[in-house]
Order: structure tokens, then C-alpha cells, then sequence
């Protein structure tokens, strides 16, 4: 007898392979292009550009996952009625395994944007499609045997970086300790016994890259100059702007999303988000970010990320040349609208060497690539808000202890309810009110391997052995790039609009055409549900600026 566990696997390979029948296939039809490949060639190849999803019709198509290192895992073969593809399709970035036909081929190519033309047009079966897409990438996160190898020490700072990088951005990878593996100790002896090694799908070596860097090799970002003109730019991919993004795209708007580090925000780093309208079990910020990140695409948004939003010229808002983003890498983008949802970083405590621990034992968030180091350790976090308490409860799944820092004298003005209990509830969480931190010990090259915090009531300080320090301290929002813009801001640098900006709609700010929403504007909630609200709210006030435009035109 088949136990529930087998079911829901066989259920899930089924949704993630599905088979499309006949008139599934004529619904196709419409949207793609007859091909031909004969026997022993290849359809697509990992690292290079996907020209779309192909629909077999007849014969075979073998599946096989490629790393950087050549090592070759076969996925599964695909027959008449199945398709070939996964999320990255949809916006045609390079393909993450490769497609050879086992015989004679026949299929029907869909380029990405009759992709999501199809997704769009036919619902039932844009369903199916997109649920399988969304299924296959996380089968191949969860797989590690795809994407960029990342060869060095599994717990170094420049590992731990692009680990959270390519795990933010949903994109497959793995690690391989280059002390117990030849291939790659060979390949790291070749580079002069480099310290990070990189090998990417398309056959390019990286030593010790920036994210940015390792984003241009592997194709998350393009490299294309963009001078038409959109009707909207969002800056910020967290929650109010993915939900900017998925409104106005859906409302035919021609959207661009930027972010400088991953789509998600501060949100997309929660280990779960219990009080969000709809999930009653709750949701990881990255699964929510996630599936906002695939939808907004569905309908045509265009991502960039990374890409860092450095200026703001809005000297052409009314001459038709319209508002134009700066970029660090030198490009200009221009759009009728913008919307800055760039939303708010941690404060840095003033702490004594704090910079040389960052990525080295402190930390601004809490994954599990964190948790996996924290195993069975003592641990220390600072913070009183919701995402500091998500954190300590995620953190105490796998630490021995966790310290909670606050300067007051309790969670109960900043902390929701529900986190509360949870913590109290809690047995290797210990809240320590009153207290603040005052010196971190070790040394840079071999990271933290302890903090001092003091009781302000008693003036007596302990010394913690925590190897990993979990800062969640206030908020300072990201809007440096809008200086020289004339856009007002409050005294902390929160971004004014409406009536105290001066602007007709609620949301819009000093500068016709320049709207905020999300943690960086003033008077926000701070909340995930409020910033998703302001994100698709923003849009009708975009449509009504727009036909201004229209008008005086």
C-alpha cells in the first residue's frame, strides 16, 4: 500500500512534469513555431541563452544537469505531450541544464514572450504551466547539482556572500570543500591556490567575484543599453515593489524592476511570516518574494538585478525625455514614472569593530546558510522588532542558546503578539532587557569568536562565547540616490508624500511622476502587508499621472 509520503512525491512529479494532451497542445500551437532536431542534437545548453520552451510533439528529449566542473547528472526524459522549461524561460536568461534529443525531434518552440503571452492567455493551462516551471527551478536548487560551483571553504566570508546571494535570488549552485575534493583542489592549485574559486556552467573560471560579477557570467543580468522609453521604473524588488510591478505590468504598463541585491528585501530573508493575510501556517519571505518575483514576469515586467539605482534626474519630467535612473555600471535608464520602493537597511550599531566582522560571524540576517553555522552553538541577536523575533525563533531550531539584546525593558511596544509567546514559550531563548552590546572579540581573518554586551541597570557586562552576532536594529532607509532630486524627506531620510510632500496623491511625492512606497517612505507601517498595499496602490496614482501626461501632450 502506497503511504501518504509516496503519494504526495508521486503527486508532485506529476505537477512538475505534467503530460499536455491534444487540444493542450493546438492551445499551443497558436503561440509557438514548429522545429525539427535530429538525433544527438542539442536543443539547449547550460550557461547560454534559452530561446524559449519547446512542447514535444514527437520523439525523445533527455534531460541532464551540467555543473562548472563538467560533472554530468541526468534529470529525466522527456516525450510527446511534455515541455521543456523552468522559470528562468520566461524572461529567457540562460539556460540552467541541457536538452539533447534521444531520437528525431519534433517540437513546438515558444519564445519567452509568447511564453507568457500563452501563461496570460490561456488560464487553466498558464496555471499548469507555471506551477510545473516554479517546481522544476526549486527541484534544482534543491538538487545542488546545477549552476555555478562555488570551491573553497564551505564557512568563509566570500563563500557565505555568494551562497546568500545566489539563495536569495532563487538560483541553483553548490559548494565544494576543495580539502576533500580532487577536481577541485587541482583547479585551485591551477589559479595559484586562490581562495574562492567560481566555475560556471558556460566554462568561465571567477576568482573570488563580486556578486555583481558573478551575475554578469551567469546571465541574471543583461548587459543591453535599454534607451526606450518605460512607462514605469521600480527601484527596490521587495514586497511593495514586486507588488508595484505585478499590478502595473498586469495593467499593460511596460515595467522595469531594479534591485541592488536580490528580489525579496529584508522581507525575503524571514524564515516565516505568520500574521500575512492568507497563509495561516504561515510562509518564508523567500517562498512569498518568490512567487511575486515569477507573477510580476508572467506579465511582462523586466528585472534587473543586480543593478544599483545611484541618481535620480528629473530634469526631463515634463520636456518628454522623462525621469532618468542613473546606474553604477553607467547606464540611464528613462520612464514616464518612478516608483522608489528601495526600502530600508539595519542600522550599524556603534560597536568597536563591528566592520571587521561583518560576513565574518555578524550578520544582518538570518537564512539557513547562517543556521547551519550556528549548529548547537550559543548565539547572540539584537533587536526587538518582528523580523529580530522571526529570526530567534528560527536561529533556536538549530542553536544551543539564543540571546535576545534589547535596551528596553521589554518586546512588548515592538514585537507582535504571537512572536512573544513563541519566544517565552521557547526553552534556549533568553530575553536579556536592558542591555546593549558593547565589544565583539577575535580576529578578521578567522572571524568572531565572541561579544561583551552590558546590563545598563547594574553596569556589570558578561562575556558571550557566540561565534555568530544577528544585528536587527532599527532602520535606515535606502534613498541616498535620490539626492540632488529635489524629492523631500523627513529628518531621518524617509521619503515624504502626499500632503507633507506637497503631492496630489497619497503616495506620490514632491516631484510629479516620483512616487514612494514600502519601508522608505515616511509614515510607512513597516509592515509586509502594508508595503504590498502601497505597491498596488501606487498604480492607479501612476495611471492618473500618466494620463496628465497624455493630455498635455
Amino acid at each position: 500500500m502506497a503511504t501518504s509520503e509516496t503519494i504526495e512525491v508521486e503527486t508532485r512529479r506529476h505537477q512538475m512534469f505534467p503530460v499536455l494532451d491534444a487540444a493542450d497542445a493546438a492551445r499551443v500551437r497558436r503561440f509557438g513555431e514548429a522545429r525539427h532536431y535530429p538525433r544527438g542534437s542539442c536543443l539547449f545548453r547550460a550557461g547560454e541563452p534559452g530561446p524559449g520552451m519547446y512542447l514535444v510533439l514527437a520523439g525523445k528529449v533527455a534531460i541532464t544537469q551540467r555543473d562548472g566542473l563538467g560533472r554530468v547528472t541526468p534529470v529525466a526524459v522527456q516525450g510527446p505531450g511534455q515541455f521543456l522549461a523552468e522559470v528562468g524561460t520566461l524572461s529567457g536568461q540562460p539556460a540552467l541544464v541541457d536538452g539533447h534529443a534521444d531520437e528525431d525531434v519534433e517540437a513546438l518552440l515558444v519564445p519567452p514572450d509568447q511564453l507568457r503571452a500563452l501563461i496570460v492567455a490561456e488560464a487553466d493551462l498558464g496555471e499548469r504551466l507555471v506551477r510545473a516551471l516554479i517546481l522544476r527551478r526549486v527541484a534544482l536548487i534543491d538538487a545542488g547539482a546545477s549552476g555555478p560551483v562555488l570551491m573553497g571553504p564551505p564557512d568563509s566570508a566570500d563563500v557565505v556572500r555568494l551562497q546568500n546571494f545566489l539563495r536569495r535570488n532563487g538560483h541553483p549552485y553548490h559548494v565544494v570543500d576543495a580539502s576533500t575534493d580532487p577536481d577541485a583542489a587541482t583547479l585551485l592549485a591551477q589559479y595559484g591556490e586562490a581562495s574562492l574559486l567560481v566555475a560556471s556552467p558556460n566554462g568561465a573560471v571567477l576568482v573570488n567575484p563580486s556578486e555583481e560579477a558573478l551575475a554578469r557570467c551567469i546571465g541574471m543580468v543583461d548587459t543591453a543599453e535599454h534607451a526606450e522609453l518605460f512607462d514605469v521604473i521600480v527601484v527596490g524588488a521587495g514586497p511593495a515593489g514586486l507588488a508595484t510591478a505585478v499590478y502595473a505590468a498586469s495593467e499593460g504598463l511596460r515595467v522595469i524592476v531594479l534591485d541592488c541585491r536580490s528580489y525579496g528585501g529584508q522581507a525575503g530573508a524571514s524564515a516565516r511570516i505568520e500574521n500575512y493575510l492568507g497563509f495561516p501556517t504561515g510562509i518564508s519571505g523567500g517562498a512569498l518574494a518568490g512567487r511575486a518575483y515569477v507573477q510580476a514576469q508572467k506579465f511582462g515586467a523586466e528585472m534587473m538585478i543586480p543593478a544599483k539605482a545611484v541618481s535620480l534626474d528629473c530634469s526631463g519630467a515634463h520636456t518628454g525625455e522623462g525621469l532618468r535612473v542613473g546606474l553604477a555600471d553607467g547606464r540611464q535608464l528613462r520612464a514616464r514614472t518612478v516608483v522608489v520602493a528601495s526600502g530600508a537597511r539595519y542600522r550599524r550599531p556603534q560597536v568597536p569593530r563591528l566592520a571587521e566582522f561583518e560576513g565574518r560571524g555578524v550578520w544582518y540576517w538570518a537564512s539557513a546558510i547562517e543556521a547551519r553555522m550556528c549548529s548547537k552553538q550559543e548565539v547572540a541577536l539584537v533587536g526587538g522588532g518582528n523580523s529580530a523575533g522571526q529570526a530567534a525563533v528560527f536561529l533556536s531550531q538549530h542553536a544551543a542558546l539564543v540571546n535576545i539584546l534589547v535596551r528596553g525593558p521589554s518586546l512588548a511596544a515592538s514585537m507582535s503578539r504571537y512572536l512573544i509567546d513563541r519566544i517565552e514559550a521557547s526553552p534556549n531563548i533568553v530575553l536579556r532587557p536592558h542591555t546593549e552590546l558593547v565589544n565583539l572579540h577575535g580576529e578578521p581573518g578567522t572571524g568572531l569568536d565572541g561579544a561583551t554586551w552590558r546590563d545598563a541597570r547594574t553596569g556589570g557586562q558578561h562575556d558571550c562565547p557566540a561565534r555568530n552576532l544577528f544585528l536587527f536594529v532599527g532602520a535606515e532607509p535606502e534613498a541616498e540616490w535620490l539626492h540632488g532630486c529635489g524629492v523631500a524627506v523627513d529628518r531621518q531620510g524617509f521619503v515624504r508624500t502626499g500632503g507633507d510632500a506637497g503631492a496630489r496623491g497619497a503616495l506620490e511625492t514632491s516631484v510629479p511622476g516620483v512616487f514612494a512606497v514600502g519601508d522608505v517612505r515616511s509614515g510607512s507601517v513597516k509592515r509586509v502587508g502594508g508595503a504590498i498595499g502601497e505597491g498596488a496602490a501606487a498604480v492607479a496614482q501612476i495611471h492618473a499621472h500618466l494620463a496628465q501626461l497624455q493630455a498635455a501632450a
